[in-house]
């Protein structure tokens, strides 16, 4: 027996097929199912986030993080430094779907090119001037110079960088839709991977010679 596409028994088995079926998600990390979960950083399986420390040894320190207290030491080969409130450093945004982190930078201090997989990226301003850039998949270059009260926004994965082009020391607060966001910083993954990508696929991806590749790596070594 051959059932017409347009009867109510198809429609019905195409409804429950897509059901089945994954919807979209428009969040970076799942919606949390408690009221909290202080992350337990030591436990030995971790499956997307982190098992919860029982609640019978929970603190109000859980609940609060003071590492954005202190400047940054900018003495990098980038000349910027970025302090991390994330789920590893601040345990109770675990399965909150959210964390910060305190960029500092020296004057022409740069947070080179990167992106973040798991989250989009939104941020203030708060002393000096930065040049703020990000590239579309379809190499669409955006950027803009902000001061002091200013606020950006990343989608989610996209190549950005932050440059301070001022003549005195700059500071930025950014924010993310995960409780650990990642960071895929281009050139120490692309120059700096363990062990290295061979030099054959970074001639022939940059259209250079290998002694430019092994000069550039160079830099990245330690």
């Amino acid at each position: 027996m051959i059932i017409p596409s347009t009867s109510p028994f198809h429609m019905l088995s195409c409804l429950f097929v897509l059901l089945l079926l994954p919807f979209p998600s428009f969040s970076a990390d799942p919606d949390p199912l408690q009221d909290f979960c202080i992350a337990n950083l030591n436990a030995s399986i971790s499956v997307n986030g982190f098992p919860c420390k029982p609640a019978s040894e929970v603190t109000s320190d859980d609940f609060f993080f003071d590492g954005f207290t202190k400047e940054g030491n900018t003495s990098s080969i980038f000349g910027a430094h970025i302090t991390p409130g994330n789920v590893l450093s601040f345990p109770g945004l675990n399965t909150l779907g959210m964390s910060m982190n305190r960029l500092d930078f020296a004057p022409g201090g740069l947070n080179p090119p990167h992106s973040h997989p798991r989250a989009s990226e939104t941020g203030v301003v708060v002393k000096g001037k930065l040049l703020v850039g990000f590239v579309t998949t379809g190499n669409v270059y955006h950027s803009k110079v902000l001061s002091a009260g200013e606020m950006f926004v990343i989608p989610r994965g996209l190549v950005h960088f932050q440059k301070n082009i001022g003549k005195k020391k700059a500071l930025a607060f950014t924010a993310f839709n995960s409780h650990l966001a990642g960071s895929v910083v281009l050139p120490l993954n692309i120059f700096a991977s363990k062990p290295s990508i061979p030099d054959d696929v970074l001639t022939k991806a940059f259209q250079v010679e290998e002694d430019i590749i092994d000069a550039i790596r160079s830099k990245f070594s330690s």
